[in-house]
């Protein structure tokens, strides 16, 4: 007879349940247990039959990665790129397919609920959210297994979210600046319709809390906006010091109006970006940044949400610490 889940659990001495969490990729399965199970599955040749499980549990084998950004912005942008590879490692092995999607508008988040509640996919991961994003809400009402990268802007009960410490992180960045004898810094800070933006602009201010005036232009986390910014900021404040750009992109842009406007990057203007990126080590000079761990964030949320869908109870937030990263810049 052909081997079972019943009989490899037998051979591994625990239970049909633990046997199906290692088969499927649960994260919360120990070390020790997993070799048990897989040297089970060797021992007796076990293969598990896929589509038959799939079509006994009405799974697809199958999770959206959900990204409302126009398509060039998805491209373009390191840390989405970031996320995309990292979740899609993380699915090696588990048999799990990852579906990108993109949706922009209410069109697009109608089209999506109703792939969703379909049945295409077990659950969606939403990364890049804006404020007015309804998708969390309809995905939980429709019993979605869902998992958002980065603070919702209003609680949602039932919601499992990864986030880093982007307060903590915009901290860490103003006081390097202050400590390095700054005193006329300004922020080019995110966009006020995502919690990323919203946090890092909290934590300059709590670093820089009683200092007048305050110095902020705003971008959208792209280099442009950041050019568009660092030029704004030196025409109202030409006596500017420092700067603390909420991303790695915007902060490239600012060093490249610097540079034109014959200001020298540390001596007079020193900069602070937000993300760790590749190009973090190769702008002119090279940035000083505040890392945020996005391997991890996509990691921990994939995870996440493959314990629900195989049963597990939502998560409680999980927040990622922020380091400084010293370069040349600040």
């Amino acid at each position: 007879m052909k081997p079972t889940l019943d009989t490899v659990a037998a051979e591994a001495g625990v239970s049909r349940a633990t046997v199906s969490r290692v088969i499927n990729g649960s994260p919360r399965v120990s070390a020790e247990v997993k070799t048990a199970v897989e040297a089970a599955i060797a021992t007796l040749g076990y293969v598990p039959n896929r589509a038959a499980r799939s079509l006994a549990m009405r799974r697809t084998d199958s999770i959206a990665l959900v990204m409302r950004e126009p398509d060039a912005t998805v491209l373009n942008d390191p840390y989405l790129g970031n996320i995309i590879i990292a979740t899609s490692q993380t699915l090696v092995g588990t048999g799990v397919q990852l579906v990108l999607v993109n949706a922009q508008n209410t069109a697009e988040h109608a089209q999506l609920a109703d792939y969703v509640r379909s049945g295409h996919v077990d659950g969606v991961l939403l990364a890049s959210m804006h404020n007015d994003d309804p998708l969390p809400r309809i995905l939980l009402d429709a019993g979605i297994p869902t998992v958002v990268g980065g603070r919702p802007a209003s609680p949602l009960p039932g919601l499992s979210y990864v986030d880093c410490d982007n307060v903590g992180g915009a901290q860490l960045a103003a006081e390097h600046l202050l400590s390095a004898g700054r005193r006329r810094i300004a922020t080019i800070a995110g966009p006020q319709d995502m919690t990323a933006g919203i946090d890092r602009l909290a934590g300059f201010r709590q670093a820089l809390a009683g200092r007048k005036p305050e110095r902020v232009a705003y971008g959208d986390f792209s280099r442009e906006s950041g050019q568009r910014a660092m030029a704004e900021l030196l025409d109202r404040y030409p006596d500017l010091d420092g700067v603390f750009a909420a991303n790695d992109m915007m902060a490239a842009g600012a060093l490249r109006v610097l540079r034109d406007a014959g200001r020298a990057v540390p001596h007079d203007v020193s900069v602070v970006g937000f993300d760790d990126i590749e190009l973090a080590r190769h702008t002119e000079p090279p940035l000083t940044t505040v890392h945020q761990p996005i391997v991890h964030q996509a990691r921990t949320m994939t995870e996440l949400l493959l314990t629900q869908i195989g049963g597990d109870p939502v998560a409680d937030p999980v927040i990622l610490p922020t380091e400084l990263v010293e370069r040349e810049s600040a």
